[in-house]
């Protein structure tokens, strides 16, 4: 089609829905385009104005949006790609217009420092400018979606990068926003070239059974349309196969072949009210046996797209089991378009949408204001992308979660105040450790109390949900500031040594203010404080300072080749001594100075433990007991051995040393208190304590102490294993 002939359909397809649209504007949209786009061609040799056109015809013709959207599909690469500006369009179509085209534009004058970086801004602004009009996304996956179907006329590399990013980002999105249709396309079109020899066997697969799968469905649908007129139903009934794509995710994720996959059909069934919806569930029931299990009431409990419908899955009279949808015709048409669904005309072509449909678009990015571009893309994949499960308040509130959430993402979800003050939770009535994962339908209650001293820094890997952990980061930006900006400073000295680059030079006042305005911080603390409560690491951080590193190195070098040596001075030389310095914690370290010390969390080591060193990536040298299964000499890496030093306790050691106990007893009423008694009576400060009971009548107990050596750390454990009922007490490693 010629672009005029493009331009026309366009015009027929907007009158069938929208005669009150504003043609004048659209038409002036189409001669700017045109105009700002001339000489420009597309891979195929077509004119480039027939990609805004044909993105405008998705807008129109599978989501019917208004006016504005329309405009905007038709000028969305202008600003990008041409010298129409935000301002000329603001003035000659409206700030709306020129707001939704700026949120479709991608940002291609900015240096990133990885392709992460820049895939995060771009996708962050894109998310801001659709928590303000919802309608940027939609214009942006027609966009996408056009440029997945012309997509043979690229480079094969070209043709991966753009395919993968569909799968990871666009369609998913699609899914969130409960466009379907759309979703599934984008799936096959990026699969086709992900994986062309999959995807071509499952197509001609389908096509070669094509005729008996025709005739499973046509008598399928008969049977259900039959039974439903004789109760009286007024219903349209559906049938569809699976798509190649979620059919290629069970062949490959579960190793089967075409024939092995058995729900390869779904039949839909459209009624007119709530109620026939479970009228027809009943009669499906009693046409069909039902699968256990495979029953989902998404009326009762819609999706957070606002999706509805009653799924459940039914085994044939040939033995085949196939899936059942059914549904009011409003829910089929948010099934079928989404928010798209929910968007209102205007007499003036301007519409309104229902912003219950996106409010988790403003959520994500209230959540995501300090995150770098691995954690906002992890975010998105979580908070976006992931299955959900639904929990209940002891109220009776539904909760929406992602698959795999804990306690800690549940608390955080009720209030930030709520998860800050959390010391436990209870599931169905039974006391559960932080990172229980959560099932549909559990009754989930969090135990506070106004004396607890905050989350715990070890949350942060044990949260699901972006919410929880931002608010996690939150409290430690917030109430932990200097002790941040201590451990934040040691992170970046230590990770900037390994550079040849001293803290003085990089920081010097020369330096300093490009240093800043590079990483967007007001000062040094700033970054030191977002380094400290995990906001960025230090080697994030070291990336984006790497031009700043070079020019200082190569500074040196000139300096060093600009000395002249004296040749009537002798040089002399020290014979080559190993070093050994104490570090901070007490700890002597052969062949390093000035080096800093960690203490490993998986095996806590205390003064007279038999410990070794490994050099870390940013925190120094971590010290591990010697008995720990990660120091094993056997699981250490070949690529690694010079990693490991030795070290050794020093004379003038810390007052305290925190370490863990675990104790396996019988339980029984007052064991808590025995050992707390044991405690007290050697002197011994417990930060922690965490018990469960298990089924078979054990008691599992985790104390968190703080000892001064291995010494009074024996005397502790030689004295809670003489409590009655005591089996075992250990030190965990590993």
């Amino acid at each position: 089609m010629t672009p005029q002939e493009m331009y026309d359909h366009l015009i027929e397809t907007v009158k069938g829905y929208n005669p009150a649209a504003g043609f004048d504007q659209i038409h002036a949209a189409y001669e700017y385009a045109a105009a700002h786009h001339a000489g420009q061609n597309r891979k195929d040799g077509s004119p480039f104005i027939t990609h805004p056109l044909a993105v405008a015809q998705i807008v129109a013709e599978e989501l019917h949006l208004d006016t504005e959207s329309i405009v905007a599909a038709l000028l969305h690469d202008t600003i990008e790609d041409t010298s129409a500006t935000h301002e000329e369009i603001s003035k000659l179509f409206s700030p709306t217009v020129a707001d939704l085209v700026e949120g479709v534009s991608k940002l291609t004058r900015v240096h990133y420092t990885s392709k992460e970086e820049e895939q995060m801004e771009n996708l962050r602004k894109m998310l801001i400018a659709m928590a303000k009009d919802i309608r940027v996304i939609l214009i942006k996956i027609s966009d996408r979606l056009h440029n997945m179907r012309t997509m043979e006329y690229q480079t094969p590399e070209k043709q991966k990068q753009k395919s993968f990013e569909t799968m990871e980002i666009y369609a998913p999105i699609a899914h969130r926003l409960g466009m379907q249709k759309m979703k599934w396309e984008l799936e096959d079109l990026s699969l086709k070239y992900l994986d062309p020899v999959g995807y071509r066997e499952i197509t001609e697969a389908l096509d070669e059974k094509a005729a008996e799968y025709d005739g499973f469905m046509s008598a399928v649908h008969d049977q259900i349309t039959t039974r439903l007129r004789e109760a009286g139903v007024d219903a349209t009934v559906q049938a569809r196969m699976k798509h190649p794509y979620s059919i290629y995710r069970k062949m490959y994720t579960q190793n089967k072949s075409l024939d092995d996959v058995f729900d390869l059909f779904a039949f839909r069934v459209i009624v007119d009210t709530v109620a026939d919806c479970y009228n027809v569930l009943g009669l499906i029931h009693d046409l069909y046996k039902p699968i256990l299990g495979r029953f989902k009431d998404y009326i009762g409990t819609p999706k957070p797209n606002m999706y509805q419908s009653l799924h459940t899955t039914v085994v044939g009279e040939s033995g085949i089991p196939f899936e059942v949808q059914i549904r009011t015709k409003e829910m089929h048409e948010v099934a079928e378009y989404g928010v798209a669904a929910h968007w209102k005309y205007k007499q003036n072509g301007q519409g309104a949408g229902d912003e219950r449909g996106y409010e988790w678009v403003r959520r994500l990015l209230e959540n995501q204001e300090d995150a770098d571009a691995e954690d906002f893309i992890h975010s998105l994949k979580v908070d976006m992308f992931a299955d959900e499960v639904f929990v209940f308040t002891p109220n009776g509130d539904v909760i929406n979660l992602p698959a795999g959430a804990t306690p800690i993402d549940f608390a955080y979800t009720i209030h930030s105040a709520v998860g800050n003050h959390m010391t436990g939770a209870k599931v169905n009535g039974r006391i559960v450790q932080f990172d229980y994962h959560l099932r549909n339908g559990d009754v989930v209650e969090v135990m506070t109390s106004r004396s607890a001293h905050g989350p715990s820094r070890d949350w942060v890997k044990i949260a699901r949900s972006s919410n929880a952990r931002s608010k996690i980061r939150q409290w430690f930006k917030r109430e932990k500031r200097d002790e941040n900006i201590v451990n934040g400073r040691q992170s970046f000295e230590a990770e900037l040594k390994r550079t040849g680059v001293t803290l003085k030079e990089l920081t010097s006042e020369e330096n300093l203010p490009g240093v800043l305005k590079k990483l967007c911080y007001n000062s040094l603390d700033d970054m030191y404080a977002a380094i400290g409560y995990g906001g960025v690491s230090a080697l994030k951080v070291m990336g984006r300072l790497r031009e700043d590193i070079q020019r200082i190195l190569h500074q040196h070098q000139t300096e060093r080749q600009a000395e002249v040596p004296l040749a009537d001075q002798p040089q002399q030389t020290r014979p080559a001594v190993p070093q050994r310095t104490k570090g901070e914690q007490g700890i002597v370290v052969e062949g390093l100075t000035n080096c800093l010390v960690k203490f490993s969390k998986c095996c806590t080591p205390v003064p007279g433990d038999e410990i070794v060193g490994f050099i870390t990536r940013g925190y120094g040298i971590s010290v591990h007991r010697a008995d720990c299964p990660n120091a094993d000499p056997a699981r250490r890496k070949p690529e690694e051995t010079g990693r490991w030093i030795k070290v050794s306790w020093g004379g003038n050691t810390r007052e305290s040393y925190r370490t863990t106990l675990e104790v396996v007893a019988k339980d029984r009423l007052n064991l808590i208190v025995d050992i707390s008694t044991v405690l007290s009576s050697t002197k011994t400060h417990v930060s922690s304590l965490n018990a469960r009971s298990t089924p078979d009548g054990f008691a599992l107990i985790t104390l968190d102490t703080d000892v001064a050596d291995s010494q009074q750390l024996q005397t502790v454990m030689r004295r809670i294993e003489q409590i009655s009922g005591v089996m075992r007490v250990t030190r965990p490693a590993g």
